[in-house]
């Protein structure tokens, strides 16, 4: 079964609010609904996610940003602000990217431009 069709909108959002849900699933739910929601719970999260990677990381700026607004942030900066090599960056991002195959997360732009993380 495919990552887009293992949630639906009734049941990440119930999940989202849960007060006690696994940390994990919490998460999963989240990443669908910014795959696959609606775009008004898609900009929720996403201002909440770039709020929490601005305190998280403040020294980490977008290197770009998608047409519809979706920070952009390079590979090698992202590594460098979590302490790991860049190859551990890049075999999460394949592996996540393996799991959800509707969900595109990362840019292998190998070809004269930096590799960026959406």
């Amino acid at each position: 079964m495919e990552f887009k069709d293992l949630w639906d909108l009734e049941s990440a959002m119930q999940v989202l609010m849960h007060k006690t849900v696994d940390s994990k699933l919490w998460a999963e739910a989240v990443e669908w609904l910014l795959h696959f929601g609606p775009p008004e719970i898609q900009q929720l999260l996403l201002d909440a996610s770039e709020t929490a990677m601005h305190n998280a990381f403040p020294d980490l700026k977008p290197s770009h940003y998608t047409h519809d607004g979706q920070p952009c942030y390079d590979i090698d900066a992202l590594a460098k602000s979590l302490g790991v090599d860049k190859s551990a960056v890049i075999e999460i991002l394949k592996q996540k990217e393996q799991e959800k195959k509707d969900a595109k997360v990362w840019s292998d732009l190998t070809k004269g431009t930096k590799q960026t993380i959406h």
